[in-house]
Formats: structure tokens, sequence, C-alpha cells
């Protein structure tokens, strides 16, 4: 009886050969991760503002790049002009912003330190109904909450915001004297023209959602506060201006804020009036008015424009939110933006895009804008000697992508 030799098992020795190298790569990962964090963590106020000047730079790129197209007479406006005249502008509205909501805070912040004496009573008066025991406890409990060292602590953090803006206006600034470079740059990184146009379609994209959430955003959160303004002024509480403010601002937080606002406004109100009939008209007010606004008019603006996915919001938060704290919570979502419009034009990647995007439908290359370049003959703005067009400065409308030029397909 004859036996056929049994071939030597390759699989299987190359699965044990293969085995450690995919645990050496998963560890360098979590190192890879673990340093970023740190590095996240520790340079958070540099980095924060580095990003924000981002954010206001692609605001503002748009309306330069459309300024600097356009003629008084005979002549065209220099795009030196435009960024200059961009810059002071940023900076004016910046600063005004800046020490508005440093007033608004300290005046929220004071007169509360009036009615730290009345928090106890207060809390204790609204468990009244649960016996005289359960208010005694509440009332001992709510006595050892030290309110005036945290509202002093805060005090502290809010002075930073001054800093902050003048860091940003540094970074605003630079970015500006920069932008006219910025397509020549991207070429000679890239090395290759087609691949650069690519690239700068992806970052046209970008700034272009990114900016309509935040115009969104705006227009919602402003719509929001002057309603919670009206209300606290008709109830007659002392701090509705800073109020309807705070409102403003907190609102651009997503899913949170509206809820932080309106739990502000409930416990100033009861503080305040100390009758709790109609705290809870304000609070079912100002409820009404955050869930209209935030889920019912905000989405139908947004529209298709984000398609990000509400559980990836709520990670994004979170974790924004714990590495770079309040600050991480505002940029949470243009950050997720840019992460999932890149992650979408990575094949590696893509996997990520279509857990962050809400219909798992991630945006495709013909999707994108088609960049100031690419314009008909005749639209093109002509640049002068040392100009060249901003890679971060696309078109709005959206295209079909690009044929190759004659000198490349040659």
């Amino acid at each position: 009886m004859s036996t056929t030799p049994t071939a030597p098992d390759h699989t299987s020795a190359s699965r044990h050969t293969a085995s450690p190298y995919r645990l050496q790569t998963g560890a360098l990962l979590i190192i890879a991760f673990a340093v970023v964090l740190f590095l996240l963590v520790q340079a958070r106020f540099m980095l924060i503002s580095l990003v924000t000047a981002i954010v206001i730079f692609s605001l503002m790129s748009d309306a330069i790049s459309f300024i600097a197209r356009q003629k008084v007479g005979p002549f065209r406006i220099p795009n030196w002009l435009a960024s200059v005249v961009a810059l002071a502008l940023i900076s004016a509205a910046l600063l005004t912003l800046t020490s508005i909501i440093l007033a608004q805070i300290n005046t929220v912040l004071t007169t509360t330190l009036s009615y730290t004496d009345r928090f106890p009573e207060a809390m204790a008066a609204m468990v009244a109904w649960m016996g005289a025991d359960v208010e005694q406890a509440v009332f001992n409990s709510a006595s050892t909450i030290e309110v005036g060292g945290y509202l002093r602590q805060m005090a502290g953090q809010a002075s930073n915001l001054m800093q902050g803006t003048v860091l940003i206006i540094l970074f605003v600034g630079f970015l500006f004297a920069e932008r006219v470079w910025f397509a020549t740059k991207l070429t000679n990184f890239v090395g290759d023209a087609d691949q650069a146009e690519r690239v700068s379609r992806i970052i046209g994209s970008i700034i272009h959602r990114v900016n309509y959430y935040l115009l969104v955003k705006t227009f919602v959160s402003a719509v929001t506060g002057l309603m919670i303004y009206a209300l606290a002024l008709f109830f007659g509480l002392e701090l509705a201006l800073p109020l309807g403010v705070l409102t403003f601002i907190l609102n651009y937080i997503p899913n949170v804020g509206s809820i932080v606002a309106t739990v502000l406004l409930t416990l100033v109100a009861y503080v305040q009036l100390g009758d709790l009939g109609q705290t809870m008209v304000i609070f079912a007010v100002a409820g009404a008015v955050q869930f209209t606004n935030g889920s019912v008019i905000d989405p139908m603006l947004m529209g298709r424009a984000l398609r990000l996915s509400s559980f990836g919001i709520i990670i994004s938060l979170a974790f924004w939110g714990a590495v770079w704290g309040i600050p991480g919570m505002f940029l949470s979502v243009p950050i997720m933006v840019g992460l999932m419009i890149v992650c979408s034009h990575v094949p590696a990647l893509r996997p990520v895009a279509i857990l962050l995007s809400r219909e798992g439908l991630p945006e495709e290359d013909a999707g994108l804008p088609k960049p100031i370049a690419d314009a008909p003959a005749d639209e093109t703005p002509h640049h002068e000697a040392g100009d060249a067009p901003s890679a971060l400065a696309p078109k709005a409308q959206p295209g079909p992508a690009p044929a190759k030029r004659q000198g490349l397909a040659s």
C-alpha cells in the first residue's frame, strides 16, 4: 500500500509568523495613541487656540476670495488689502465678543454669589413635600456645598479667555499672511498636480460644511438666546440679559448645551423668585423653546449638509470634552466633520467614515466642491505677481470631478 507524502502546512506557519507582528503593531498603535493624547492634554491651550484660528480663517477664506475678485472701476482689490481688512474686522469682533462674554460672566457670578446664602433653603424647599426629615437632610447637604468656591474657580478660568483671544488673532494673522502661497505649497508638497487638486477639493469640502454648520448654528443660537432673554425679562429675572447671552453661547455645544442652559435658567429663576409654580412654567417654556429650535428648526436648516451620526456626535463631544474641557465641546463637531471627510477619501480609513456618517454613506469625489483653480477661463481671477489661488478658498458650488489637463495627460 503506497502512501502519499503530506505537504507542509505553509498557511499555519505563516499565521504563527504574522501573529507576533500583529501584536507588535497593535502595541505600537496603543503607545502612539497614548503619546498623542498626552500631547493633546499638555498643549491644549495652544492647540485650542490654533484649531479655533483655523475655523475662523476658514470662515473668512471664501469671503476674502470673493472680495479679491471684485473690481472698483478699472482696479481690482488686492489680495493683501482684503486680508488686512478681514483681519482687522475679525480682531475687533473677537475682542468685542470676548469683552461682552467676560462682562456677562462676571455679572452672573457676582449676582449668584449674593444668592448663595439662599441656595440651601431653596434646595430644601423643593423637597418639602417629602417630609420634614428629608427637607432637613437636603438643607444640611446643600449647606456643605461651597458654591462660592466653585464660582470663583470658574471666574479664574474665564480670565484665560482674553489671553486665548489674543493668541487666536495672532494665529489668524499668520494664516492670512501665508494664504496666497497655500496652493503652491500644496502642489510642491504632494508632488503631483492632480493629487494636489484632489486634496484641495477635500479641504474645500471640509471648509464648506464647517462654515455652513457654524452659520446655521449661529442663527439658531441667536434666535434661542433672544427668546430666553424675553422669557426671563417677562418674569422679571435680574439676570435676563446674561442668561440670554449664556444660552446663545451654550447652544453651540451639541445636545448638552441646551440642557445646561435650561437647567441654569430654572435654578436662577427658583432661587430668585422662590415660587415653584412660576419656576415650573419657566422650565416648561424654556424646554419647549430649546426643543423646537434644536430638534425641529436646526435639523431642517442643516438638511444633509453634515450627515453626522448622532451617536458619533455624543462620542466626539465626550472625548474632546474630556481632553480639552468646555472649548473641546465647542470644537467637537467641526473636528468630527473634518475627520469624517478625510477618512471617506482614504481607502484604509473609509470604515471609520461610514461609522461617523448618519446613513453610512460618506461623500464620494463627485460630491466635492470644485476649486477656484478649475474655474472657467472667463471666471478665473487674474493674480498679481506673487499671488496664487488659495487651496483653502474653494467654490461653494459642487461640481463633477475635473478632467485631467491636456499638459498632464500628455
